[in-house]
């Protein structure tokens, strides 16, 4: 019978395919993992070769977050207007010409402007990728294949990190160093342009387009062959709630939505991770470590934070996100504390590194993960694409506030000032999760919309 296990006509596919797909899209991560990352080995030769004050080593080490606000705010409507595919094939090609711009450039205007064609790759990856494996999984496996994506994004850190160092033990100059530690990033974007060209369009785009047959093919073919009429039944109800205008989040009720979303990707920028991922080798170094045990200690950095990454998959849907997230908020804050002592007391190896370890391991396992999970959730599914978008925007905005004020705050109060300013904002963060931020936790997306509405008296 057509259908069975055993119909000749079946379409090969299945979990293998699904998971070849997904695992490709998930490439996006991984460079925007790298490119976040490398960064942080490459900012002391590049600020010492061009003779940059702390102003302009923050703005050229933040200057791609600049790109990431521009990507992501056209990434949506882009990949509504020509397919996700095609969108993600743009990124690729945005990350290899930023390595290789990156790797020639003669001045630090340059350098900027490569960093900034690198960002726009990272914002568009960091929007379509997820949102690509999203439509393209069953919901049986949705949650499992869409968590790759940060899988990816830290596996890519952890890459940069093990480049850089093995970079700095060759014999290479150091003006060469710095450069190839951007060009090396050529190599896996090629791979993802060159992997993304055999991978189908997704099939919710497709349907809306009205390109069913394609669209019926690839869902069949992910399925294993199954009937997919059910499935583009489903998803043709979910595309006739859609349509609604972003000023639909400025009703009560949906207005605490945003405010919620928008203010945790804030928080968990400002709370200090990337002027720990950015700035780990120098921070390592102003504390007193050698310029090669400052990029070995990086490496443990991006081992505890995959490791971590690791413990809040498994545990957001058994503990809950708000647990999470003021847990992990707690553990930040004493860590950064203890930091800022350390550095008080010009303190430097191993125990440096265990509390940075502490630190990293906390955000790894709440903000660094939840916070994505949150804003997937709270929004309703008629404006879930364009609400994310500003509320990744806001997360960017975020990243590029302490990327482009670590150095200099660094420079005028100390690392301590800057620790504890952190510390500050972790504070914050537990109190806002704890009195505003609903626990979303085995409710379905209807019912977690149904609480933001008013109650009638």
């Amino acid at each position: 019978m057509p259908g069975t296990r055993n119909d000749p006509t079946r379409p090969r596919g299945g979990v293998v395919y699904l998971t070849a797909i997904c695992l490709v899209a998930a490439l996006g991560g991984l460079l925007f993992g790298f490119d976040t990352a490398v960064v942080s080995g490459a900012v002391g030769f590049f600020r010492a070769e061009f003779g940059l004050s702390p102003s302009m080593t923050g703005w050229t080490a933040s200057s791609a977050l600049l790109g990431c606000m521009l990507g992501a705010s056209v990434a949506g409507a882009l990949s509504d207007g020509i397919g996700r595919r095609r969108v993600l094939l743009i990124s690729a090609i945005l990350f290899t010409a930023s390595a290789i711009g990156c790797g020639v450039a003669g001045t630090a205007r340059d350098l900027v402007i490569w960093r900034i064609v690198g960002g726009m790759g990272i914002g568009i990856a960091s929007m379509i990728s997820p949102l690509y494996i999203a439509e393209v999984a069953p919901a049986r496996v949705r949650g499992l294949l869409v968590s790759l994506q940060q899988f990816a994004i830290i596996s890519g850190i952890l890459g940069a990190y093990f480049s850089n160092t093995l970079i700095l033990h060759t014999g290479l100059g150091d003006a060469a160093k710095w450069r190839w530690m951007f060009a090396v990033g050529a190599f896996p974007a090629t791979a993802f342009f060159a992997l993304l060209l055999p991978v189908p369009e997704s099939p919710r785009w497709l349907l809306k387009q009205g390109l069913d047959d394609q669209a019926a093919r690839v869902l069949a073919r992910v399925s294993g062959g199954a009937d997919p009429a059910a499935q583009i039944a489903e998803i043709r109800d979910a595309i006739a709630h859609e349509g609604g205008s972003l000023r639909e989040l400025l009703h009560p009720g949906l207005r605490r939505a945003l405010w919620v979303g928008v203010v945790l990707a804030v928080l968990q920028q400002v709370t200090g991770i990337n002027a720990i991922l950015y700035y780990a080798p120098e921070i390592f170094k102003g504390a007193g470590a050698a310029a090669s045990r400052a990029f070995n200690d990086t490496i443990w950095i991006g081992i505890f934070n995959l490791l971590f990454t690791i413990v809040a998959m498994f545990t957001i849907d058994r503990l809950g996100r708000k647990p999470l997230l003021v847990g992990g908020a707690i553990g930040m804050g004493i860590s950064l504390l203890v930091l800022a002592s350390a550095f008080d007391a010009r303190a430097s190896g191993i125990w440096l590194l265990v509390v940075i370890l502490a630190y990293v391991s906390c955000f790894a396992a709440s903000l660094g993960p939840v916070v994505w999970v949150v804003m997937s959730e709270i929004f309703p599914t008629r404006i879930r694409g364009r609400a994310m978008s500003i509320a990744t925007v806001s997360l960017w905005a975020g990243c590029y506030l302490v990327s482009q004020t670590f150095p200099m705050l660094i420079d005028a109060a100390g690392g301590a000032t800057a620790f504890r300013t952190y510390a500050a904002f972790c504070a914050v963060a537990i109190a806002f999760v704890w009195l505003a931020v609903p626990e979303t936790r085995g409710r379905s997306l209807e019912e977690i919309e149904r609480a933001w509405q008013p109650q009638k008296r």
